[in-house]
């Protein structure tokens, strides 16, 4: 099984998450390339300080001609000091420019990796946002995000650092006496078994701690957009013990991925110490049968480090590629999805407004995960400018159907068309931008009042504004506010009631002069009194607007040219307020449960 599901996660993606890495480094891939010919570099020169070390040795210090060379060449001795000096220095600017590179590198690859997720998620369709929730996707753009960009600047450097210099050592140390390199390099092979028994313990665990904190984060964000919820039912405490409760799981899972490396890293440890013993032992006694050299035993003796540290780097290095294994495939899930709603290839552009002609065509829809149809054989026709209200009871379908005008969902049947065109023939910027759509649920930005009616268009001067404020009954009470129009409001309309809000996402639709109007439900939150000023505002447009409006007030339906009853997903009742209270069935009724009982 685990076979098997190594597989799939190869297969799910079009390429390999290393060369992900690579497409992203666009325009520094020369400068990357040179940064990992210079960790080459410098790490070859990791053993120019031994190797002076061991000349001066036997030849200034120790060797037969020592005292000789002491005397009457001491420039060599010089020489040799030098050139040890000159290379350190060489070698920690080669460090500092490699270091440098690497993090350029990395940056401009987040960079990139980033703006391309933030486009993909803007792009998404209404799925996406129903599959994934907040706080999972702001880990995915941040925490995630980072463990890819640690992967170019740390990881990858390290890995080759790792082997170049363990590699590079053991050939110098094998040139210089073989039989006790092959003593000392005897041990790495069971520091790397240990290293692949590590691999594979410490890999699940990073997924389910990159689990445990989106589901943290997913806590947080929804409480904190939710405060006032919270608030309102004094539930406080509730939610800190159950971010607490969570971020206890966090905390412990945590623990217990650190503690696999911490039970691994006593006998990773204890092997690298052995390394000097064994060049104490064998190395002693190779200096004893003069099978080695006291310069030589130094130049052994410094560069155990450079056979100990790659060996104990290995489990830091693949803690560090387990991390990124686990977040890149969650970034490149996202990178690499695509919205099911897409333009198609032969779709019509359409970039001025339409005349703003709805029919709906034997149209039948259910949600993925829904077993029933919401919607079953829906056929009605809107003709441009007039008002069709729709009505019916809570989860009837309303705003299913509203929402495959804009085509933010499609139907499983039938077809739904403006001005006669299918609107999946359209391409869907110019569909959309066409379309008004204001909601109950508001959902205002932080930014001025001006900055939230003028969203939806580019250049819309102040008077515009004030003129699409006054069609929403809105101008009224921002005049009355502390900056007027450039009042800042909070945070998804902190601050404003929720007619205010809904009257300034009217303004909002109304500003792009749509050619087709669609509002669910929007004043549901305004007093009769400013409703009546709005349905009158609506009649007076001074552009062509067809208006689909959700309503449950009979004030809002009545002056409507034709009225739908949806009932269990589909139309019982269709004509105009006069016809449906002829008719006697549902519409009838609730004008009856309206007005006490007066048709």
């Amino acid at each position: 099984m685990a076979k098997n599901e190594s597989k799939e996660q190869k297969n799910k993606f079009p390429v390999s998450k290393l060369k992900w890495l690579w497409m992203n480094m666009k325009g520094t891939r020369a400068m990357f390339v040179l940064a990992l010919f210079g960790t080459v570099v410098y790490n070859v020169m990791q053993l120019t300080v031994p190797f002076f070390s061991s000349k001066i040795v036997d030849e200034y210090l120790q060797g037969e001609n020592a005292a000789y060379n002491r005397a009457n060449n001491m420039h060599g001795f010089y020489v040799l000091l030098a050139c040890m000096i000159g290379f350190t220095v060489f070698r920690v600017i080669v460090v500092y420019l490699d270091c440098m590179a690497y993090e350029h590198s990395s940056q401009k690859a987040l960079y990139r990796i980033r703006n391309s997720l933030y486009d993909k998620i803007q792009r998404q369709d209404m799925k996406f946002y129903s599959t994934y929730r907040t706080g999972d996707l702001m880990t995915r753009v941040t925490g995630d995000l980072d463990a890819c960009r640690h992967m170019i600047a740390w990881v990858i450097r390290n890995i080759i650092e790792s082997f170049v210099l363990y590699f590079s050592t053991a050939i110098y140390l094998c040139i210089i006496n073989w039989k006790l390199a092959l003593s000392v390099l005897i041990i790495s092979p069971f520091i790397f078994i240990i290293i692949v028994k590590f691999r594979k313990k410490v890999g699940p665990m990073h997924r389910e701690l990159r689990e445990k904190l989106a589901g943290m984060n997913t806590y947080a964000q929804e409480n904190i957009s939710g405060n006032r919820v919270v608030k309102a039912f004094a539930r406080e405490d509730y939610e800190i013990d159950k971010f607490d409760t969570s971020n206890v799981d966090y905390r412990d899972t945590n623990k217990r991925t650190q503690m696999i490396w911490i039970k691994f890293y006593p006998f990773i440890e204890g092997l690298a110490n052995m390394l000097s013993l064994v060049l104490i032992l064998v190395g002693g006694i190779f200096l004893i049968n003069h099978e080695l050299t006291m310069g030589e035993y130094v130049a052994f003796s410094g560069l155990m480090w450079a056979i100990a540290n790659p060996m104990r780097n290995l489990g830091n290095i693949m803690n560090e590629f387990q991390r990124f294994d686990a977040a890149s495939n969650k970034v490149m899930e996202i990178y690499f999805s695509e919205p099911v709603i897409v333009d198609k290839e032969d779709s019509i552009a359409h970039p001025g407004p339409f005349k703003g002609k709805v029919e709906f065509k034997h149209v039948s829809f259910k949600y993925d995960d829904g077993k029933l149809p919401v919607l079953k054989d829906i056929s009605f026709v809107a003709e441009p400018s007039q008002t069709v209200a729709i009505m019916g009871e809570t989860g009837c379908g309303k705003t299913s159907l509203i929402n495959m005008i804009p085509r933010f969902y499609e139907p499983i049947e039938g077809e739904v068309l403006v001005d006669d065109v299918s609107v999946d023939k359209y391409k869907l910027t110019d569909l959309r931008k066409h379309i008004g759509l204001a909601t109950q649920d508001v959902l205002l930005y932080s930014d001025t009042i001006e900055g939230n009616i003028a969203y939806g268009v580019t250049g819309l001067t102040a008077e515009q504004v004030v003129k699409f404020a006054r069609y929403s009954a809105a101008s009224e009470f921002i005049a009355k506010m502390p900056e007027g129009y450039d009042t800042i409001v909070g945070e998804r309309g902190v601050g404003l009631s929720g007619g205010q809000k809904q009257r300034i996402s009217l303004a909002r639709a109304l500003a792009i002069e749509p050619s087709i109007l669609i509002l669910d439900d929007t004043t549901s939150a305004v007093d009769m009194e400013t409703e009546k000023e709005i349905q009158h505002s609506l009649r007076e447009l001074d552009f062509p607007c067809t208006k689909i409006i959700i309503a449950q007030r009979i004030s809002t339906t009545k002056a409507a040219d034709k009225i739908l009853v949806l009932q269990d997903g589909r139309i019982t009742e269709e004509g105009s307020h006069e016809e449906l209270i002829a008719k006697g069935g549902y519409y009838a009724e609730l004008v009856k449960l309206q007005t006490g009982g007066e048709a």
